[in-house]
């Protein structure tokens, strides 16, 4: 038998605890599968199973290969199922991990569902950088630039941030007319979940940033409600654009201090480069690059 026949025949005759039903699943011969065993035994230099005329066990080091084999097995099985899926339609499980911000990409991820049922969609939302390859996700959505070689990128649309207040609120606190003005509000803050660190208002002079002490009158570490609050009357927030567009449009929230404001946040989609592009992964760079294309 070649190297991974010697491996399958090993890992049939521990999992049956027996030559003869190994040899009966593999039809072969007991004989051809203890020789096999015999010289993989020779070729790593340890012996796998303790034998005797009525059983075979194995030994401390062939439990642990056997553990590695099945992994071998369990990958080979996966790289067929790839490949296989490869030549056909989308489908399979497809894990994607977004941002916190991603939340509000629900419409574009729910349409995508419904234009390819046979795909079953698994999304992690947290703002940590996760480890494409090691944790396994098929495709990520990431703010800001990611530089990493094993990954291909597509740029989406970007956004940028709007101080928003409600029109009640401004009636009662008044309406800032420059930065400076805001420390005396109620400035509602978010705080990214993986540093703990605020997100700084990307208030400008010209070209110089304006590190203001500003009041922070409620933190939260997720976007929805940072907007409720402000929608609520309780004081300003800064908000991505996107979030805030139909709220500013239906005059339920006024943009505040827009000229002092520059900010532009980028929005990438990246996968594997090493992997297999499976249908089911171009499907959904294709769809949401479709939807959210900055080209």
């Amino acid at each position: 038998m070649d190297q991974l026949g010697a491996l399958s025949a090993f890992v049939h005759a521990a999992d049956a605890r027996s030559f003869t039903e190994a040899g009966r699943r593999l039809e072969v011969s007991s004989s051809a599968i203890g020789k096999a065993v015999s010289r993989l035994e020779e070729r790593l230099g340890v012996r796998l199973f303790h034998r005797s005329t009525r059983a075979i066990t194995l030994t401390a080091e062939g439990a642990l290969f056997l553990e590695r084999c099945h992994r071998i097995f369990a990958e080979l099985e996966v790289a067929e199922r790839e490949l296989t899926q490869a030549a056909g339609n989308p489908q399979g499980k497809l894990r994607i991990s977004l941002p916190q911000l991603g939340m509000r990409l629900m419409p574009h991820l729910i349409a995508f569902q419904q234009a390819y049922p046979a795909v079953e969609l698994e999304l992690d939302f947290s703002d940590r950088l996760v480890n494409v390859i090691e944790e396994g996700f098929d495709a990520v959505m990431r703010i800001g630039e990611v530089q990493d070689s094993r990954l291909m990128m597509r740029g989406l649309n970007g956004f940028s941030h709007r101080l928003v207040g409600t029109p009640d609120y401004l009636k009662r606190r008044g309406k800032p007319k420059v930065p400076a003005d805001l420390t005396a509000h109620a400035c509602l803050h978010y705080r990214y979940p993986s540093s703990g660190k605020l997100d700084a208002w990307p208030l400008f002079a010209g070209d110089r940033y304006l590190n203001l002490d500003l009041p922070q009158t409620a933190v939260t570490n997720a976007v929805d409600p940072l907007l409720a609050m402000a929608e609520a009357g309780q004081g300003i927030a800064c908000l991505p654009d996107f979030i805030v567009a139909e709220a500013i449009e239906q005059q339920r929230l006024v943009p505040l201090l827009d000229s002092y404001i520059q900010d532009r946040r980028t929005l990438s989609i990246l996968w594997p480069s090493s992997r297999q592009p499976l249908p089911k992964i171009k499907a959904f760079v294709d769809f949401i690059a479709a939807r959210l294309s900055s080209s």
